[in-house]
């Protein structure tokens, strides 16, 4: 190997490096309006991780939300049809969110992976039988199954690749909150992110907050600048995020104007 060449794998690390380095300011560094938009759906991805909200109370990593990314790449096809690889590759893991909408959650699979041993290093601190389960969980379920959800028989039949399946290992699954039951098939799973639950809550009343705040003004509009400095009182999740959500799903639009880009509620 020539001197000084780079390997392929130490030039991906040391890109992630640079990108984590320079997340930390990212909020500080950049407004919205300046990096609404992006070119590919990795790249949109890794910028939202590196700019989601700082959570002090909900122990959870970082996730996108798909209509995050179709606010972000103007292609929405291009957008499914990248995300589609990049579970295939392992490199995310897309979820069913339990919101009551068609919300899906997007997760790097690291971050993932990081969350399950979060829950199992908190089940084996209050010394709870059984445990071994959520290793077979990641060596087995997760490595082979890529989709968003799993069959019952499935399942068991990939846990087995790991020890015996007792009865109370799909139901500490559960309790985890690894696994949520579908409810038009009890014998089907969706795959879920432990911890979330609150933020689903918030996540719901601050759209709903956001739209109520724009639809009280004259035009029911706001410059985004101004829009994106302002704080939600039932979302811990921050303004960006919200306006990301609401401006891919179709609620708001943006208009560009002389003095900047302007957020405005979408007619009906």
């Amino acid at each position: 190997m020539e001197r000084g060449k780079k390997r392929p794998r130490q030039e991906k690390e040391e890109e992630e490096k640079e990108i984590e380095a320079g997340s930390s300011n990212a909020d500080r560094s950049l407004s919205l309006e300046e990096n609404l938009t992006f070119s590919d759906t990795l790249m949109a991805l890794r910028i939202m991780r590196a700019q989601f909200p700082h959570l002090d109370k909900v122990a959870i990593q970082p996730f996108i939300l798909q209509s995050q990314l179709y606010s972000s790449v103007k292609d929405r096809t291009q957008v499914d049809r990248e995300l589609e690889s990049l579970r295939r590759e392992k490199v995310l893991r897309i979820f069913k969110l339990n919101t009551g909408q068609d919300d899906h959650g997007i997760m790097f699979l690291d971050d993932y992976l990081k969350q399950i041993d979060r829950v199992f290093k908190r089940m084996e601190e209050k010394d709870r039988g059984d445990i071994e389960v959520f290793k077979w969980f990641t060596m087995h379920v997760v490595e082979f199954k890529v989709e968003p959800s799993i069959g019952h028989q499935e399942l068991c039949s990939l846990l087995s690749l790991g020890g015996q399946v007792k009865d109370g290992h799909v139901s500490l699954l559960i309790n985890a909150g690894l696994l949520t039951r579908q409810l038009i098939d009890p014998n089907m799973y969706w795959f879920s992110i432990p911890n979330i639950g609150s933020l689903l809550k918030g996540l719901t009343q601050g759209r709903k907050e956001l739209l109520s705040f724009l639809n009280r003004r004259k035009y029911k509009e706001m410059m985004l600048a101004t829009l994106e400095k302002k704080r939600l009182r039932l979302s811990s999740l921050d303004m960006r995020f919200h306006l990301r959500d609401l401006i891919g799903s179709g609620h708001l639009k943006t208009v560009h104007t002389p003095s900047g880009m302007v957020v405005r509620v979408s007619k009906d």
